[in-house]
């Protein structure tokens, strides 16, 4: 997997947390999130980021701004992304604004990348990582049920080593391979055990 890293030169101080949720396809991970964007929504000082993908609106999956490749590059040479990052053919942004959301004191979620996390660590003064992850049978049936890849490609892709979480960050894993809820309202009690402004 082909990943650019593109952090902004430098981070802002922040008074509030970014929680980086990472994992391997099939975990579960928009699921999870979903579930506790759901349960937080009517809470003001909790944001579920919504990413800017090189990828159609209508594409399935988690809820993102769609952009070409051409709006992608130009917003991203202009500093519109906190951080930005290629991978499965694919360029992801986290828009710039939400290093002054955290300023404020915003805990934010974000969907990120492993590959990605050195620069996370570099936009982020306080970062929190969350790596849902999966028995590997579960993520093989989960991906065959996809139909989006053969037998052989899912084979390949369990088979392939993941990047190790190497940033000094605090990291905590929920396993996903029981029920949605489970797995929910285990990231719900996390996300609730925010540091508060001025923690």
């Amino acid at each position: 997997m082909e990943t650019h890293i593109a952090p902004r030169p430098s981070a802002k101080s922040a008074a509030g947390t970014m929680i980086v949720v990472v994992g391997p396809s099939g975990a579960g991970k928009d699921s999870v999130m979903a579930y506790a964007a759901r349960h937080f929504s009517d809470e003001a000082r909790m944001r579920f980021v919504r990413r800017v993908i090189t990828r159609p609106a209508n594409a399935g999956g988690e809820a993102h701004e769609a952009i070409d490749l051409d709006g992608f590059r130009k917003r991203e040479a202009a500093g519109g992304f906190a951080v930005s990052w290629e991978a499965h053919g694919l360029c992801y942004g986290i828009p710039g604004e939400t290093l002054d959301q955290l300023e404020n004191g915003i805990t934010l979620v974000a969907n990120g990348s492993r590959s990605a996390l050195p620069a996370f660590a570099k936009a982020y003064t306080r970062l929190k990582v969350v790596l849902i992850t999966a028995r590997p049978d579960i993520l093989a049936a989960r991906l065959a049920a996809r139909g989006r890849e053969s037998a052989e490609a899912i084979a390949g892709r369990l088979e392939r080593a993941a990047p190790e979480i190497t940033i000094g960050a605090d990291t905590v894993v929920i396993d996903n391979s029981g029920t949605l809820e489970e797995a929910g309202k285990a990231f719900i009690a996390l996300l609730a055990s925010a540091p508060a402004p001025g923690d």
